[in-house]
């Protein structure tokens, strides 16, 4: 947990641009569940600001300050508030270049004195009452983030603390400093009257420069910026040394394994009398949450223990990226991934574990047109997956059913559980590790397109998620394709706005469907095969080289991320009278056969037609879409509308890019940032190794 990262110059240029305690205030309530008080907003902008031009003042303005943080994400799992330090700095040494750390404890306390004369770890602050001495707070810190469970183990480091009181003077709070105080090397105490001691010492501990490479190596210890998904499947090819879950996500996997370990028989010795007791838990949680990751991890420890495991999704595009770019050359590894319609005849014998993936893209039946009748599913998709296993897992956002079949709610997998005797465990999860870990980036987006309710403020700067507004459709792919090419992930995706064609000919060439002006690009192949040009397959489009030349959309990009991510909104959203207006588009032939073209701009979605859904449930469908297509990105989203009026709404929420340097370039971001993205791995199976070689496998590459 963390409220905002920014160097202390920026963090200036966002109080003068008065964003900097509303932005707090709302990231505040999202993690605390309350308001904060008047007291706590004005500290902020007092006692940051105070801080934040002392360091300018000692030539340091590029120091990272990491405000209102918590060590771990597993303080979150600690009975009461988490413990929460106002003030990380982080920078690299000016001898050493190793990390440097500063823990800060920021205090607007004008006079202290002693509450007993025996000890100086309780002190008395006149209108305020007996107060832990602030030394004895940054010595809990200290300890939590220097501990072998904390954030700074394993790094080079020098780390330290202090407490600034910048509305005192060392006389008037004597009682703070005198000889019995506590000592530590988090122990300093600067007050106003020796402000340039504090400038001294910030020169001391900090060089001028690497402060956002320094913070970046702290937030990917700390857990806050994650390994994509597919890199750390590449690199594990199944095992799970690659995953490293913390607080509730390795609650809700333990949890899940120890059920195992009790419900399931052990597969070296089985029951002579059948264990009949079914469980299933249900785990919600929006996009970025480490669903995935949570399913992927418990998929290679059950795997490890000889449990018969299959992994199921509703989504093509995910398990074909798995399938395709993850195990390539492994038939066994593919085969454990599968579809939620793969179970209308259930196994026999029932799976041990079955892991449901994208839950709310459940449908009602498990039909495809190219069954034939007695294939077709007889009873709900969902009562085909309890019989199909023992222990059932589902991973649900509701938030992210895109199609009218869709049909997978909390509600239906608790009446389903109901109807099979089984034994129900719901979990939640809450923290945000896609977008750059910024669940204020997730919730402006869901504020923005009104999934949720309230209304959309102008976006903050975080620094820890970019977003801009493009001006035309070139400038937008100009932005992706220059990442593209200098080492970054990056798709272009849009709303279903434009007819979709098949490949065309012999060739299997690609019309180039997507129409903005004098500007034409081809969707992603609509086929399983390459095409023309080696435009790959749908199924893989999302990881594949050549897919940057093609634009997807939410059917080929959910569950998928990519460093930069830009978004095409079309007519089938636009603003109109400080409202969204929801418009159906109608097609016209093209001069090609098979080709069709614009005659109405709107959705040419093929699965919200006006017969499958009314105009409720159609506007619903497309703001979930753009919900997923904005959500791709893990550190910045280029917004693009083709409607006028639609982007100039949108420049006015995002706002002017006046802060420098957090434009997450390819080329402004540090070396330690730079993680480049993985081919897929040559053919044969890795053999798997198991449960009990678990604690001696390296790499820890952390994933959310």
């Amino acid at each position: 947990m963390l409220l905002l990262k920014l160097a202390a110059e920026d963090l200036l240029t966002l109080n003068a641009r008065r964003c900097m305690v509303p932005h707090l205030a709302a990231r505040w309530r999202h993690f605390r569940g309350a308001e904060a008080s008047l007291t706590e907003r004005s500290a902020w902008a007092e006692s940051l600001v105070s801080l934040a031009n002392d360091l300018v003042a000692a030539g340091r303005g590029k120091v990272e300050m990491i405000v209102e943080c918590a060590a771990t994400l597993d303080e979150a799992e600690r009975p009461g508030d988490p413990r929460l330090i106002d003030v990380v700095l982080v920078g690299h040494h000016p001898q050493e270049r190793r990390l440097s750390v500063q823990l800060v404890e920021l205090k607007r306390w004008s006079m202290v004195t002693r509450v007993e004369q025996a000890t100086a770890e309780l002190v008395h602050v006149p209108g305020m009452g007996r107060k832990k001495h602030p030394v004895v707070q940054l010595r809990e810190y200290y300890e939590a983030f220097t501990s072998s469970s904390g954030p700074l183990n394993g790094l080079e480091f020098e780390c330290g603390g202090f407490a600034y009181l910048h509305n005192a003077t060392e006389a008037s709070v004597r009682a703070l400093i005198d000889v019995d105080a506590p000592t530590g090397a988090y122990a300093q105490v600067y007050t106003n009257d020796r402000r340039e001691e504090l400038l001294c010492d910030l020169r001391r501990n900090f060089a001028e420069e690497g402060g956002a490479s320094a913070a970046e190596t702290l937030l990917r210890s700390m857990g806050l910026r994650n390994t994509p998904l597919l890199d750390a499947m590449i690199r594990s090819r199944g095992d799970d040394t690659v995953f490293t879950l913390r607080g509730r996500q390795k609650t809700v996997a333990d949890q899940i394994l120890d059920t195992a370990g009790q419900a399931l028989p052990d597969p070296q010795r089985p029951a002579l009398v059948p264990d009949e007791r079914r469980v299933v838990f249900l785990v919600t949680g929006g996009a970025g949450t480490g669903k995935s990751a949570i399913g992927l991890q418990i998929k290679a420890e059950l795997e490890a223990q000889g449990r018969t495991v299959k992994y199921a999704s509703g989504s093509r595009a995910f398990n074909g990226a798995i399938q395709e770019h993850v195990g390539y050359g492994d038939r066994q590894f593919r085969e454990s991934f599968t579809y939620f319609s793969s179970f209308v005849t259930p196994p026999d014998p029932p799976l041990d574990v079955l892991i449901c993936d994208e839950a709310h893209r459940l449908r009602d039946r498990s039909t495809n047109r190219f069954w034939k009748p007695e294939q077709q599913g007889t009873q709900p998709q969902v009562d085909e997956l309890l019989d199909a296993s023992r222990l059932t897992v589902f991973f649900l956002d509701e938030c992210q059913s895109v199609r009218p079949n869709e049909v997978g709610t909390v509600g239906l997998i608790e009446d389903a559980a109901e109807r099979h005797d089984a034994r129900l465990v719901r979990y939640g999860l809450q923290e945000q590790f896609r977008c750059g870990g910024s669940d204020a980036y997730i919730r402006w987006v869901r504020a923005v397109l009104g999934v949720t309710d309230g209304e959309p403020e102008q976006w903050t700067p975080d620094g820890l998620m970019h977003v801009e507004v493009a001006d035309t459709p070139e400038e937008l792919e100009r932005i992706i394709r220059s990442e593209a090419l200098a080492g970054a992930s990056a798709r272009m995706v849009a709303g279903y706005c434009w007819p979709w064609t098949k490949p065309l000919g012999k060739e299997k060439r690609l019309d180039a469907d997507v129409r903005i002006g004098d500007w034409h690009r081809a969707w992603n192949a609509d086929s399983d095969t390459f095409c023309q040009n080696d435009a790959p397959p749908s199924k893989i489009w999302a990881v594949h080289e050549n897919g940057l030349d093609q634009i997807g959309c939410v059917y080929t990009a959910q569950g998928l991320e990519w460093d930069w991510c830009g978004v095409i909104m079309g007519e089938d959203m636009v603003w109109r009278d400080g409202r969204w207006v929801f418009r159906r588009g109608k097609e016209r032939k093209g001069l090609e056969p098979g080709v069709k073209r614009v005659a109405v701009p709107g959705s040419f979605d093929p699965k919200v037609r006006a017969g499958s859904v009314d105009d409720e449930e159609f506007a619903r469908l497309v703001r979930h879409a753009y919900h997923v297509l904005l959500t791709r990105a893990s550190r910045a989203t280029v917004l693009y509308s083709t409607d006028e009026e639609t982007r100039g709404y949108l420049k006015e929420l995002v706002g002017e890019l006046q802060i420098h340097g957090l434009r997450p370039t390819w080329e402004n971001l540090p070396s330690e940032a730079r993680i480049p993205h993985l081919p897929r791995p040559r053919r044969g199976r890795r053999p798997r190794r198991n449960r009990s070689s678990l604690g001696t496998q390296e790499p820890d590459l952390r994933l959310f």
